[in-house]
Protein backbone atom coordinates (compact mmCIF):
# COMPACT_ATOMS: atom_id res chain seq x y z
CA UNK A 1 0.00 0.00 0.00
CA UNK A 2 1.40 3.32 -1.05
CA UNK A 3 1.39 6.69 0.78
CA UNK A 4 -1.81 7.84 -0.68
CA UNK A 5 -3.87 4.86 -0.20
CA UNK A 6 -2.25 4.94 3.59
CA UNK A 7 -3.85 8.56 3.77
CA UNK A 8 -7.06 7.47 2.24
CA UNK A 9 -7.84 4.51 4.54
CA UNK A 10 -6.98 7.19 7.00
CA UNK A 11 -8.99 10.31 6.23
CA UNK A 12 -12.15 7.36 5.61
CA UNK A 13 -11.66 5.81 8.92
CA UNK A 14 -11.88 9.70 10.48
CA UNK A 15 -14.84 10.44 8.53
CA UNK A 16 -16.34 6.92 9.48
CA UNK A 17 -15.97 7.51 13.36
CA UNK A 18 -18.16 10.61 13.96
CA UNK A 19 -21.26 8.24 12.06
CA UNK A 20 -20.64 5.39 13.65
CA UNK A 21 -20.35 6.80 17.25
CA UNK A 22 -23.89 8.33 16.62
CA UNK A 23 -24.91 4.75 14.69
CA UNK A 24 -23.78 3.23 18.04
CA UNK A 25 -25.55 5.58 20.65
CA UNK A 26 -28.85 4.82 18.73
CA UNK A 27 -28.06 1.17 19.01
CA UNK A 28 -27.64 1.18 22.31
CA UNK A 29 -30.90 3.38 23.31
CA UNK A 30 -32.88 0.28 21.69
CA UNK A 31 -30.10 -2.59 23.67
CA UNK A 32 -31.54 -0.37 26.70
CA UNK A 33 -34.88 -1.96 25.42
CA UNK A 34 -33.76 -5.47 24.46
CA UNK A 35 -32.17 -5.38 28.03
CA UNK A 36 -34.80 -4.44 30.19
CA UNK A 37 -37.67 -6.47 28.19
CA UNK A 38 -36.25 -9.58 26.60
CA UNK A 39 -35.58 -11.62 29.70
CA UNK A 40 -39.30 -10.97 30.45
CA UNK A 41 -40.85 -12.29 27.71
CA UNK A 42 -41.82 -8.87 26.34
CA UNK A 43 -41.91 -7.55 22.89
CA UNK A 44 -38.77 -5.04 22.35
CA UNK A 45 -40.81 -3.28 19.48
CA UNK A 46 -44.36 -2.51 21.00
CA UNK A 47 -45.41 -0.81 23.21
CA UNK A 48 -42.89 2.32 22.92
CA UNK A 49 -40.53 3.38 25.51
CA UNK A 50 -41.66 4.59 28.54
CA UNK A 51 -41.44 5.73 31.97
CA UNK A 52 -40.67 2.11 34.10
CA UNK A 53 -42.40 3.91 37.26
CA UNK A 54 -45.61 5.86 35.93
CA UNK A 55 -45.38 4.08 32.18
CA UNK A 56 -45.69 7.67 30.45
CA UNK A 57 -44.72 7.48 26.68
CA UNK A 58 -41.20 8.78 26.10
CA UNK A 59 -41.37 11.89 23.97
CA UNK A 60 -39.27 12.03 21.00
CA UNK A 61 -37.44 15.13 21.93
CA UNK A 62 -36.90 13.37 25.52
CA UNK A 63 -35.43 9.74 23.62
CA UNK A 64 -32.18 11.27 22.08
CA UNK A 65 -29.56 8.91 23.07
CA UNK A 66 -27.00 10.33 25.56
CA UNK A 67 -28.63 13.81 25.24
CA UNK A 68 -31.79 13.64 26.99
CA UNK A 69 -30.83 12.16 29.83
CA UNK A 70 -28.24 14.31 30.72
CA UNK A 71 -30.82 17.05 29.54
CA UNK A 72 -33.43 15.75 32.45
CA UNK A 73 -30.76 15.30 34.80
CA UNK A 74 -31.64 11.52 34.59
CA UNK A 75 -35.05 11.88 35.89
CA UNK A 76 -38.26 11.30 34.28
CA UNK A 77 -40.25 14.72 32.73
CA UNK A 78 -43.86 13.28 34.00
CA UNK A 79 -43.35 11.71 37.79
CA UNK A 80 -39.68 12.87 38.59
CA UNK A 81 -38.49 9.16 38.77
CA UNK A 82 -34.73 8.33 39.14
CA UNK A 83 -34.12 6.75 35.92
CA UNK A 84 -30.74 4.88 36.25
CA UNK A 85 -27.62 6.01 35.11
CA UNK A 86 -27.35 2.78 33.38
CA UNK A 87 -29.33 3.76 30.24
CA UNK A 88 -26.75 6.49 29.79
CA UNK A 89 -23.27 4.33 30.13
CA UNK A 90 -24.90 1.38 28.12
CA UNK A 91 -25.50 4.06 25.07
CA UNK A 92 -21.85 5.47 25.93
CA UNK A 93 -20.27 2.38 26.00
CA UNK A 94 -22.09 1.28 22.57
CA UNK A 95 -21.38 4.14 20.59
CA UNK A 96 -17.78 4.04 21.64
CA UNK A 97 -17.56 0.57 20.56
CA UNK A 98 -19.23 0.70 17.61
CA UNK A 99 -16.67 3.77 16.89
CA UNK A 100 -13.60 1.78 17.18
CA UNK A 101 -14.60 -1.83 15.84
CA UNK A 102 -16.24 0.96 12.34
CA UNK A 103 -12.65 2.53 12.49
CA UNK A 104 -10.70 -0.14 12.67
CA UNK A 105 -12.11 -2.78 9.62
CA UNK A 106 -13.99 0.36 7.78
CA UNK A 107 -17.12 -0.14 5.22
CA UNK A 108 -17.11 -4.20 5.21
CA UNK A 109 -19.58 -6.70 5.41
CA UNK A 110 -17.19 -7.91 8.07
CA UNK A 111 -17.60 -4.65 10.08
CA UNK A 112 -21.57 -5.36 10.17
CA UNK A 113 -20.66 -9.00 11.80
CA UNK A 114 -18.29 -7.92 13.91
CA UNK A 115 -20.76 -4.84 15.30
CA UNK A 116 -24.04 -7.54 15.43
CA UNK A 117 -21.46 -9.47 17.59
CA UNK A 118 -20.47 -6.69 19.70
CA UNK A 119 -24.04 -5.49 20.00
CA UNK A 120 -25.18 -8.63 21.42
CA UNK A 121 -22.67 -9.13 23.61
CA UNK A 122 -23.29 -5.78 25.33
CA UNK A 123 -26.73 -7.27 26.15
CA UNK A 124 -25.92 -10.37 26.92
CA UNK A 125 -23.48 -8.97 29.43
CA UNK A 126 -25.93 -6.75 31.41
CA UNK A 127 -28.72 -9.39 31.34
CA UNK A 128 -26.55 -11.83 32.24
CA UNK A 129 -25.52 -10.21 35.39
CA UNK A 130 -28.95 -9.44 35.80
CA UNK A 131 -30.45 -12.31 35.25
CA UNK A 132 -28.09 -14.98 35.37
CA UNK A 133 -29.29 -16.11 31.80
CA UNK A 134 -28.20 -15.37 27.94
CA UNK A 135 -31.47 -15.31 25.77
CA UNK A 136 -31.38 -17.57 22.84
CA UNK A 137 -32.76 -15.07 20.51
CA UNK A 138 -29.09 -13.21 20.93
CA UNK A 139 -26.40 -16.32 20.97
CA UNK A 140 -28.65 -19.20 18.66
CA UNK A 141 -29.19 -15.49 16.94
CA UNK A 142 -25.78 -14.34 16.42
CA UNK A 143 -24.51 -18.05 15.59
CA UNK A 144 -27.25 -18.43 12.47
CA UNK A 145 -26.08 -15.10 11.43
CA UNK A 146 -22.25 -15.89 11.81
CA UNK A 147 -22.40 -19.57 9.86
CA UNK A 148 -24.64 -18.08 7.34
CA UNK A 149 -22.83 -15.17 6.39
CA UNK A 150 -19.42 -16.98 6.79
CA UNK A 151 -19.00 -17.96 3.11
CA UNK A 152 -18.72 -14.12 1.90
CA UNK A 153 -16.18 -13.04 4.81
CA UNK A 154 -12.28 -13.60 4.86
CA UNK A 155 -12.91 -16.28 7.33
CA UNK A 156 -14.65 -19.04 5.53
CA UNK A 157 -17.89 -21.55 6.00
CA UNK A 158 -15.16 -24.05 7.63
CA UNK A 159 -13.71 -22.19 9.52
CA UNK A 160 -16.57 -20.56 11.03
CA UNK A 161 -18.27 -24.12 11.38
CA UNK A 162 -14.81 -24.66 13.52
CA UNK A 163 -14.92 -21.93 15.89
CA UNK A 164 -18.39 -23.01 16.42
CA UNK A 165 -17.74 -26.83 16.92
CA UNK A 166 -14.31 -25.83 18.74
CA UNK A 167 -16.16 -23.17 21.48
CA UNK A 168 -19.56 -24.93 22.00
CA UNK A 169 -17.59 -27.98 22.24
CA UNK A 170 -15.24 -27.51 24.89
CA UNK A 171 -17.80 -25.73 27.12
CA UNK A 172 -20.02 -28.64 26.47
CA UNK A 173 -17.31 -31.22 27.80
CA UNK A 174 -16.65 -28.90 30.66
CA UNK A 175 -20.31 -28.84 31.24
CA UNK A 176 -20.30 -32.48 31.86
CA UNK A 177 -17.49 -33.02 33.54
CA UNK A 178 -18.64 -30.69 36.18
CA UNK A 179 -22.40 -30.93 36.37
CA UNK A 180 -23.62 -27.37 37.28
CA UNK A 181 -20.28 -25.59 36.57
CA UNK A 182 -21.37 -24.44 32.84
CA UNK A 183 -24.35 -23.18 31.85
CA UNK A 184 -26.18 -23.89 28.38
CA UNK A 185 -26.37 -20.13 27.62
CA UNK A 186 -22.43 -20.05 28.06
CA UNK A 187 -22.11 -22.81 25.95
CA UNK A 188 -24.20 -21.36 23.03
CA UNK A 189 -22.72 -17.99 23.44
CA UNK A 190 -19.28 -19.33 22.91
CA UNK A 191 -20.29 -21.43 19.55
CA UNK A 192 -21.97 -17.99 18.30
CA UNK A 193 -18.97 -16.09 19.12
CA UNK A 194 -16.58 -19.09 17.55
CA UNK A 195 -18.58 -18.80 14.03
CA UNK A 196 -17.92 -15.14 14.15
CA UNK A 197 -14.55 -14.96 14.84
CA UNK A 198 -13.33 -18.70 14.05
CA UNK A 199 -11.49 -21.54 15.99
CA UNK A 200 -8.41 -19.57 16.58
CA UNK A 201 -10.16 -16.17 18.11
CA UNK A 202 -12.86 -18.56 20.03
CA UNK A 203 -9.88 -20.20 22.01
CA UNK A 204 -8.63 -16.42 22.73
CA UNK A 205 -11.66 -15.68 23.85
CA UNK A 206 -11.65 -18.51 26.13
CA UNK A 207 -8.78 -18.43 27.46
CA UNK A 208 -8.97 -14.20 28.04
CA UNK A 209 -12.16 -15.08 29.59
CA UNK A 210 -10.99 -17.60 32.12
CA UNK A 211 -8.28 -15.67 32.96
CA UNK A 212 -10.82 -12.40 33.15
CA UNK A 213 -13.40 -14.84 35.50
CA UNK A 214 -10.88 -15.85 37.87
CA UNK A 215 -9.17 -13.25 38.81
CA UNK A 216 -12.19 -11.05 39.52
CA UNK A 217 -13.69 -14.37 41.30
CA UNK A 218 -11.04 -14.60 43.79
CA UNK A 219 -11.15 -11.02 44.04
CA UNK A 220 -14.45 -11.16 44.80
CA UNK A 221 -14.35 -14.19 47.33
CA UNK A 222 -11.59 -11.83 48.76
CA UNK A 223 -13.08 -8.91 49.41
CA UNK A 224 -16.67 -9.43 50.09
CA UNK A 225 -15.81 -13.23 51.35
CA UNK A 226 -18.25 -14.82 49.07
CA UNK A 227 -18.21 -18.58 49.06
CA UNK A 228 -16.15 -20.22 46.10
CA UNK A 229 -19.73 -21.80 45.22
CA UNK A 230 -21.34 -18.55 44.46
CA UNK A 231 -22.51 -18.32 40.93
CA UNK A 232 -20.42 -15.41 39.08
CA UNK A 233 -22.09 -14.80 36.12
CA UNK A 234 -19.72 -16.06 32.94
CA UNK A 235 -21.29 -14.29 29.95
CA UNK A 236 -19.68 -10.82 30.76
CA UNK A 237 -16.15 -11.97 30.71
CA UNK A 238 -16.62 -14.25 27.27
CA UNK A 239 -18.00 -10.87 26.04
CA UNK A 240 -15.04 -8.89 27.04
CA UNK A 241 -12.59 -11.57 25.77
CA UNK A 242 -14.66 -11.83 22.30
CA UNK A 243 -14.10 -7.83 22.05
CA UNK A 244 -10.72 -8.05 22.72
CA UNK A 245 -10.47 -10.60 20.14
CA UNK A 246 -12.05 -8.45 17.27
CA UNK A 247 -10.00 -5.38 17.95
CA UNK A 248 -6.69 -7.04 19.07
CA UNK A 249 -6.79 -10.42 18.55
CA UNK A 250 -4.11 -10.99 15.89
CA UNK A 251 -1.34 -8.36 17.57
CA UNK A 252 -2.07 -10.88 20.02
CA UNK A 253 -1.86 -14.09 18.66
CA UNK A 254 1.70 -12.22 16.71
CA UNK A 255 3.23 -11.39 19.59
CA UNK A 256 2.59 -14.93 21.21
CA UNK A 257 4.65 -16.71 18.65
CA UNK A 258 7.43 -14.13 18.38
CA UNK A 259 7.69 -15.20 22.24
CA UNK A 260 7.83 -18.72 21.57
CA UNK A 261 10.19 -18.55 19.03
CA UNK A 262 12.62 -16.23 20.82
Amino acid sequence: MNQDEIGFVEVLSYSIAPVAFLLGACVGSFLNVVIHRLPHGQSVVSPGSHCPECGSPIRAYDNVPLISWLALFGLCRDCGAVISSRYFFIELATALLTMVIASKYGLTLQTAVYLGLAWGLVAATIIDINHQIIPDEISIGALAIGLALSPFLPLGFIEALLGALLGGGVFFALAIAYPGGMGGGDIKLIAAIGAILGWKMAFLTIILGSSLGAVVGLAMMAITGRSRKARIPFGPFLAIGAIISILWGNDIAMAYLRYISG
